[in-house]
Formats: C-alpha cells, structure tokens, sequence
C-alpha cells in the first residue's frame, strides 16, 4: 500500500518541494503555519533537527522521502506532544514499555508499537508497527502542541548523510527545498533515538542512540539487542550504511592507517587527544576531557567539518563500549564503508 501512495504523489511532492529561499527562524507560529498547509519543515530536538510533515496524510509525508532522497522502505518516526497522546495510533501498550515511556518521556527514546490504520502505511514503510516518541527540544514539544495531527520527522539531511545538529547545518544541506527552519540552537544530545519495541515476552532495542542501555536496564531489567542486520530495515535507522561522509572513513588502528596512508592529507577524528596529530591535516578531538556525552554532542557537527575540510580521507577510533559510547560507535561503524571498518 505505501509504494501505491508513494508513486500517486510524488509528483505532487516534487512540485511543492522547490522555494525561492530557506528561512531560519523561532517563530513557533509560522512554522505551525507552513505544515498545516501541507509542507515539510525542519524542527529541533534534542537529539537531532528533523526534517518535519502532518505524520497522518500520506500526500505530505511523501515529500519527506523526496527532499531526503529517501528510500521509500525505510519507516519514519512520529513524534507526539506527550504520552497521552499515544493511544490514538496504537492499538496496543505493553506494560514494560508504558513503564520506559512514563520514565524517559520526554526524551531521546522511540518505541515501537502496533499501529492504528490513521497512521499512513507509507509512514511505516508498510510495517504493522509504527515508531513513537515525545521530544524534549521545548520549542518541538510547543510547536507539536500547536497542531492538530502528529509530526514524521526523520533527520533533516540527504538520506545517508551525516545528521544535522544545528540550523545552519539543515540550511546547508536543504536550503531551497524547504520554507523554514525553526532554530532552537544546537542540540543537546547529537544522536538520535534510542529504538525499542516488544518481542516474544521481551524488550528489544533495535536501535542505539540518545537514551543509554543501562539507563534502560535499570527500568526493565535485561533487554535483547537486534541492531542494523537488514538493508529492509524492521525500524528507523537500521541500514548497514547510514550517517556517512562523503569522504572515506576509516575506523581505529589509528597508527597502522596513518603510516598507509601517510602520503595522503589525512582527516583525524579521536575520542580525546591523540599523539600523532602533528601528521594529520586536520584533527578534532570530540572530548578533551573524555566526556562521552559531549562527544555524542560533537560527532555529527565533527564529522560535517571533516568532510568540508581540504583531505582526502578520513581516520576515526571508536569509544569505550559503554553508554552513550554504544551509539558512537554505532554511528561510526555505519558511517565508514564496510571494508572500511
């Protein structure tokens, strides 16, 4: 059913997907007013800006997956005001994950529940399940409180690019293809959402991001972890390849790679200082003092600069295994091709 809507108006999408300019604004009103007439506009989080249509009309949220350049198999997140909102998409609420959303929400958490038929298939990429989350960004949960209908709002990049953590980051990627961006400054977090849903009696998570495992854990005990296995993703965010620069990146043995390629101007991305900086043309250290969360923080802003830097390749090491540090790595090993890595 979705592929019928996504060929009936793509067309339609592609011609309201074209301005004269790109307006950076806080103006919660104006942004309110562009999506009820039927327009994509990017939104902060606090995890990530997302690229933002009525989550409920198929004809709307097919611009998403233009602009984008979006495969049409790759669902979309809904994102709500609050938790009471919920019961209007869903026809089911396990109890484990009513108990995550009642801790975490608003916040870097998605959860995966079985969809009402009001939620387009095309949002769900034909899937029985939709994606859910409550952002905390202040001026999305004002804006969402402003409209009558639920926003689909994936990152506000290129499909397969790095994901924007400013307004100026969406501009320089989108600029021209949509009306306005609702600037809320940078984002706190600078991941996405951590995924979750409910299988055979147990908590999953399908994707890493915002929202720690152990933060989890702590609420519903041991969870299963089923991460990005399918190039026909079950939730968002699942393909091998996503988040990549459009320069090649390299993960860890750091020391081997920059002697392979010491001919070559060289891009470093490291976790703190590094003692072979003097070699590379360019170094950003996500976290001087070895802050994970600001790492997260600084990852997608870093790998952006890297990438407009005047090398020819970049050289990156992942973090500790743990935390925030889960989906660093996660985003990093999806970001370097896969003889890359």
């Amino acid at each position: 059913m979705f592929d019928f809507f996504y060929t009936r108006f793509v067309t339609f999408a592609a011609a309201m997907s074209s301005f004269e300019k790109t307006i950076i604004g806080n103006n919660i009103q104006e942004a309110a007013q562009w999506l009820t007439s039927g327009h994509c506009v990017a939104i902060p989080t606090e995890t990530v800006y997302g690229l933002a249509a009525n989550a409920l009309d198929p004809a709307v949220v097919v611009q998403i997956f233009e602009v984008k350049n979006r495969p049409a198999f790759d669902p979309l997140i809904v994102h709500l005001p609050n938790i009471d909102h919920v019961a209007r998409y869903t026809t089911e609420f396990p109890l484990p994950l009513r108990a995550l959303a009642e801790r975490f929400w608003p916040g870097p958490l998605t959860i995966l529940l079985p969809k009402k038929e009001i939620i387009p298939d095309l949002v769900t990429s034909g899937l029985p399940r939709v994606a859910l989350r409550v952002p905390a960004h202040p001026l999305a949960h004002e804006l969402l409180l402003h409209l009558p209908f639920p926003l689909a709002a994936p990152s506000a990049n290129p499909f397969g690019y790095i994901s924007p953590t400013t307004a100026q980051h969406v501009a320089d990627q989108l600029f021209g293809k949509i009306p306005y961006i609702l600037d809320g400054g940078p984002c706190s977090i600078g991941v996405e959402s951590t995924i979750v849903g409910w299988e055979n009696g147990k908590i999953v998570v399908y994707r890493l991001g915002g929202m720690s495992i152990e933060d989890i854990e702590n609420v519903a005990g041991s969870v299963e972890i089923m991460l990005n296995q399918s190039s026909n993703p079950a939730a968002p965010g699942m393909l091998k390849s996503h988040y990549a620069p459009r320069k090649p990146l390299y993960l860890n043995h750091l020391e081997e790679n920059i002697e392979r390629f010491k001919h070559q101007r060289i891009g470093l991305l490291t976790f703190q200082s590094y003692p072979e900086t003097s070699i590379a043309a360019a170094h950003i250290a996500l976290s001087p003092n070895g802050s994970l969360k600001e790492a997260a923080q600084h990852l997608f802003a870093a790998l952006r600069a890297l990438d407009n830097a005047d090398i020819d390749l970049i050289l990156a090491e992942t973090m500790a295994d743990q935390g925030l540090g889960k989906a660093i790595n996660d985003r990093l090993r999806r970001a370097a091709a896969p003889e890359n890595d």
